[in-house]
């Protein structure tokens, strides 16, 4: 059991016929706390119907919302999914909501100083305010975790780079690790002269990359290791990479062997894509039944 704490956007996707609640800080959150670690997480909703619902989901599913904070001035976050027909979605993001004025704060620092992992994202840094509220706790974390999340156009590529100068832990798919090597031109077809290439330029030496169907690929201590993926019907992608992450990092805190970990990271991920929505619940015969 460890203590996690995660930061970033907490939100609802909203698809064309329904809406279901999400945010990759959230889905991160919630599928490491069924795996029985002790999770905080640190965001911001509005003083809104929206909000309230949010936050009593969370304190439901056992993650300590204390840290998240009620805005009156912004609304709580609202993204539009669209599915195409092989179930990957895109997204449409709300700017200015409450996620993008977290505020620092010292009992915060003390959550974030006291816990094992601090997993924060991207997207998260679009706006100043949550930028630097990020970059403040960062320097009370004693071990972290980046999770690329690129979405046009809330990103730069220069600002990237320094959040993974602080990370010890960077993940990504594998559309992102290519745009991120060709930004900063360095041009090779090898996935892991790429991984390479961005453990060298930023000083990160673990490294996960997704590969959707096919898998993922994960670099540590200098030596490879793959899973080729699990198939199944995707009903749709929302979430998937965000319960994959949850899943690693779980395995590798609990010192299982790498390979093992990977390829249980890639199993949920896979049942996640399988279903409906960002957080479904997993059954054990679920993933046994995949993996054998």
């Amino acid at each position: 059991m460890q203590k996690i704490v995660c930061f970033g956007e907490i939100l609802w996707d909203v698809f064309p016929t329904h809406k279901k609640i999400g945010g990759a800080p959230l889905n991160v959150a919630l599928r490491l706390k069924s795996f029985g670690n002790i999770v905080t997480i640190i965001s911001s909703v509005g003083n809104d119907s929206d909000g309230k619902e949010l936050l009593d989901f969370i304190s439901d599913h056992g993650v300590d919302c204390n840290e998240i904070q009620i805005s009156n001035e912004y609304k709580t976050s609202h993204v539009n999914v669209v599915l195409d027909n092989k179930g990957s979605a895109s997204y449409t993001i709300e700017k200015p909501c409450a996620w993008d004025f977290i505020q620092p704060t010292e009992n915060s620092k003390r959550v974030v100083k006291d816990s094992d992992v601090f997993i924060f994202g991207s997207l998260v840094t679009r706006m100043k305010t949550s930028r630097e509220t990020l970059l403040d706790l960062l320097e009370y974390s004693k071990f972290r975790v980046l999770d690329v999340n690129l979405r046009p156009p809330y990103y730069e590529m220069d600002f990237l780079k320094q959040l993974m100068l602080k990370a010890h832990f960077v993940k990504f798919n594998d559309e992102e690790l290519l745009e991120f090597c060709e930004y900063f031109k360095f041009e090779s077809n090898s996935i892991e002269r790429q991984i390479k290439f961005v453990s060298e330029t930023t000083e990160t030496n673990q490294i996960c990359v997704t590969l959707g169907s096919e898998g993922a690929i994960l670099y540590t201590d200098n030596a490879f290791y793959r899973s080729n993926g699990y198939k199944v019907s995707v009903k749709d992608t929302v979430g998937a990479g965000d319960s994959f992450l949850a899943t690693l990092i779980n395995g590798l805190l609990n010192n299982k062997p790498r390979q093992e970990a990977l390829n249980m990271a890639c199993a949920i991920g896979a049942l996640v894509a399988s279903k409906d929505g960002a957080n479904p619940i997993i059954e054990v015969d679920e993933i046994q039944s995949l993996m054998v």
